[in-house]
């Protein structure tokens, strides 16, 4: 494997590029994620072009669609706007080379992605959320019990890293000493900046190695084993992946380690900044706890975990009367589409009793929609039921140091302290 990353490297070494003039509605920049003024550039994007062509950006050229109704649209037509064409994100991680290429499920078009789909869904029924309830629970309630009151400590690492490392070793059946190595495996397949640099994107590709490696052999443990309920048990019991190839494999543990570790990690730092940063709105869930679960969704699109998807037009087309021509990137900002005032009222706001909280689109729309929502959702209520119980308030004691890239919107780090109310 380690040949292979250095192959790719011995062949790709891009010339150094001019300097670009900066598009101030660019909004891949990843200084607005750092800084967290990404606000006003999407805002305008919204009340003046909903879909704008940035011409020049550090990921090449492409269209942003930044409300609600046209990304609702584009989702809702998969045969024209692929997944599969050019991937999920706006970074080319890989180019065109088919040697490297690493397929997932998310990243596929009909018929293939609907058999993939279908085999890890049984991990996330309804069935299965009551089954794990009292395991996430017990999990909880163990870390929120450690926790230090009155002394500062980092949100993110101690209560939000830990509780969705946790889960996805359970949902792998992955060594529990380890588990880390999933937080790890996480921020590095994640982080689309790093396909900026050759150097950090062949870095990239080898710690991708490194978790297709130990994966490999949690999957040739089980070959020929019984079915468990765990992930790789599911996709080596289905017809649909159990001849995957080594990179398809390696792709759909990527998909499967970002989606079920970035978002439920973020909205559950964004669950403590966020109701700190709206103290009215904190008071009355902490006064009636029945609004936790419709506050998980307020939460959920208020932070929107990962700030877009990336679809390729298959034709052209038109959208929002702008021409899409066959082959044009488009950047789905599911963040933006969030603060689309003409769907939510007062949208930069956390109200804890919204209405229509639930229609976010933090989870996407249509085929591609989250295939673990409903356990992100039930992650964050425990933790806030938890929480609850014990009157624990989260007091913000300095900024968040924030994720610097227009992908995953999150925080690396987020000092607290903690009370009773």
């Amino acid at each position: 494997m380690a040949t292979l990353a250095q192959d790719v490297g011995a062949q790709d070494q891009t010339a150094p590029k001019p300097p670009r003039v900066v598009d101030p509605l660019d909004v891949s920049r990843p200084e607005l994620y750092r800084d967290d003024t990404w606000h006003e550039p999407f805002r305008q994007l919204r009340a003046e072009a909903p879909v704008y062509k940035v011409e020049q950006s550090g990921f090449g050229t492409f269209w942003s669609v930044s409300t609600y109704k046209p990304i609702v649209e584009v989702e809702s037509l998969p045969d024209i706007y692929s997944s599969e064409a050019g991937g999920i994100t706006i970074a080319d991680f890989i180019e065109e080379r088919s040697d490297v290429r690493m397929p997932m499920f998310i990243a596929m078009d009909r018929p293939k992605h609907t058999g993939q789909r279908r085999t890890v869904a049984p991990a996330f029924t309804p069935s299965e959320m009551v089954r794990m309830s009292d395991n996430i629970r017990m999990r909880t309630a163990e870390i929120l019990d450690t926790l230090p009151w009155g002394e500062e400590f980092d949100w993110v690492d101690t209560v939000s890293i830990e509780l969705t490392t946790q889960m996805l070793a359970i949902l792998f059946d992955f060594p529990w000493e380890d588990r880390r190595k999933l937080t790890f495996w996480s921020d590095w397949a994640g982080d689309i900046e790093l396909v900026k640099t050759e150097e950090l994107r062949l870095q990239r590709l080898q710690y991708m190695y490194e978790c297709g490696g130990y994966f490999q052999k949690l999957w040739d443990q089980k070959v020929g084993k019984e079915p468990t309920p765990d992930l790789i048990s599911m996709m080596i019991h289905s017809d649909a992946m159990r001849e995957m190839d080594q990179m398809e494999f390696l792709g759909n543990l990527i998909l499967l380690i970002v989606g079920g570790n970035d978002t439920t990690r973020n909205s559950m730092t964004a669950a403590a900044y966020g109701l700190d940063l709206f103290p009215d709105e904190r008071t009355r869930l902490e006064a009636d706890p029945s609004l936790i679960h419709n506050t998980v969704q307020e939460i959920i699109r208020w932070q929107t975990p990962l700030a877009h998807m990336r679809r390729t037009a298959t034709q052209d087309t038109v959208l929002e009367g702008q021409e899409i021509k066959q082959g044009d990137k488009l950047a789905l900002w599911y963040l933006s589409a969030n603060r689309d005032e003409s769907v939510f009222e007062n949208a930069d706001k956390i109200i804890v009793d919204r209405p229509n909280a639930r229609r976010h689109l933090a989870f996407g729309h249509g085929i591609h929609r989250c295939v673990g929502a409903r356990l992100a959702e039930l992650q964050i209520a425990t933790l806030l039921e938890e929480m609850a119980k014990r009157r624990m308030r989260v007091n913000v004691v300095g900024e968040p140091e924030r994720v610097a890239a227009c992908f995953v919107h999150g925080y690396r780090k987020l000092p607290v302290e903690i009370s009773k109310y």
